[in-house]
């Protein structure tokens, strides 16, 4: 009887033994880690403002003609320092990687450098034309995002003006307007080092149209040329800006 008994109740003893043992088992294994969520994906959507600098490059011909005198030989190439400010704004079309669609407007003062003398023979010729101290624009930006790397290029309006010559009173005939206006293309390459923080590299030309060459005045008790000359229909300005974007 009793035997009988122990027979019954080993199995059961041997259940709990191992139910013990795979609980204790169990409780040794390590957890399993929940991995934390990823950061939401970057995006260049948002208005931004920012700062540049560089350097304008512009050509001179070499000679033109002038309507009342003849030909006139200048200086080659001149260009200067460009530098100003820049708003705008970014839709991403995807966040990560995607199209970026924006529109943006600057404004740089310009310090360029002073052109050689021009001559009509061997006798000075002045330009009287205005200066070019400032030009803006406005433009739209179409670009790829590669997460915080952004290739884009740019297109729309500018405008510029400056100063009157100080031989301006020197011409007889009515003298060019200080403000001109164009068009401006380009493209670039920013990339955005933090949530707030990106730095550009862009390269755009500027065209504000040619002025027509109008007769020159002469001056017989200097004796010298006074004339509008032929300016520059666009100049090339490269340059770097950072960006803060809100």
């Amino acid at each position: 009887m009793r035997s009988a008994m122990v027979s019954k109740s080993f199995p059961a003893a041997l259940l709990c033994l191992g139910m013990g043992m795979g609980s204790a088992v169990a409780a040794d294994l390590p957890r399993r880690q929940v991995p934390p969520p990823l950061p939401p994906a970057f995006t260049w959507t948002g208005f931004y403002a920012g700062l540049n600098a560089g350097y304008g490059f512009a050509d001179r011909a070499k000679s033109f003609t002038d309507p009342t005198y003849g030909v006139v030989t200048q200086s080659g190439g001149h260009g200067g320092f460009v530098g100003g400010g820049q708003v705008g704004y970014n839709y991403q079309l995807a966040p990560g990687s995607g199209f970026v669609l924006g529109v943006e407007t600057d404004f740089q003062g310009v310090a360029s450098a002073k052109a050689n003398a021009a001559y009509l023979g061997t006798t000075p010729y002045y330009n009287v034309s205005p200066s070019l101290d400032w030009f803006g624009t406005v433009r739209a930006r179409v670009g790829y995002a590669f997460d915080r790397v952004l290739i884009y290029g740019t297109g729309g309006f500018a405008y510029g003006g400056g100063s009157q010559s100080a031989n301006a009173a020197a011409y007889s005939y009515t003298l060019p307007d200080s403000v001109r206006t164009g068009y401006a293309v380009g493209g670039g390459f920013e990339y955005a080092f933090t949530e707030k923080l990106s730095a550009k590299i862009e390269a755009l030309y500027i065209n504000l149209g040619k002025r027509s060459v109008a007769g020159a005045t002469y001056d017989a008790s200097v004796p010298a040329y006074y004339g509008t000359g032929r300016s520059e229909s666009g100049f090339t300005v490269a340059r770097a800006g950072l960006n803060y974007r809100f």
